[in-house]
């Protein structure tokens, strides 16, 4: 006769009992008996309210999706022969963003004769590297991809809004 090992509602062992008598006290009990541990010799089951237990697990899960931190990734489209006003506008918009806690995505774009000069464009991502370091970190080092060269600048983890908070009162 198939038995299993039987929990009760508050977690106390009943013991190994046949299915028939663990259904039969779920029954009296007006609970569910739910198998919770399959591969077990015997297998474990549980009296509980089945419908709570689902409702109370999806409010975690969607308690633990809530404080989750999502990364956004900005991005910031340059050319190498940018002008240098143009320049500081747009270090001061990754500047923004670092701030604000998102990813940057520099992207350096060349246009005909200017392909055949990546280092312009990798010395233009160094200096705005080195310019914004205090705030973030080169995440992934600049690397050509066709006409563009690529690169990833993250914020450094203590630069979070509650530290802006902290830096603008002492300002």
């Amino acid at each position: 006769m198939p038995e299993v090992r039987l929990v009760g509602p508050n977690g106390e062992q009943v013991g190994i009992v046949p299915i028939a008598k663990a259904l039969e006290i779920a029954r009296e009990s007006d609970l569910d008996l739910v198998e919770v541990a399959p591969t077990a010799r015997p297998p474990v089951a549980r009296l509980m309210d089945y419908g709570k237990f689902k409702y109370e697990s999806a409010m975690k899960a969607r308690e633990a999706r809530k404080n989750q931190a999502h990364t956004v990734i900005k991005e910031i489209k340059l050319r190498p022969k940018i002008d240098p006003h143009d320049y500081e506008t747009k270090k001061g918009h990754v500047v923004r963003f670092l701030k604000a806690g998102d990813k940057v995505k520099v992207t350096i774009m060349f246009r005909g004769r200017e392909q055949s000069r990546p280092e312009l464009g990798y010395r233009l991502l160094q200096r705005l590297a080195d310019d914004v370091e205090d705030l973030g970190f080169v995440e992934s080092r600049p690397k050509q991809d066709g006409r563009n060269m690529i690169m990833v600048i993250g914020p450094h983890k203590k630069k979070t809004a509650r530290g802006q908070e902290t830096e603008a009162g002492t300002a």
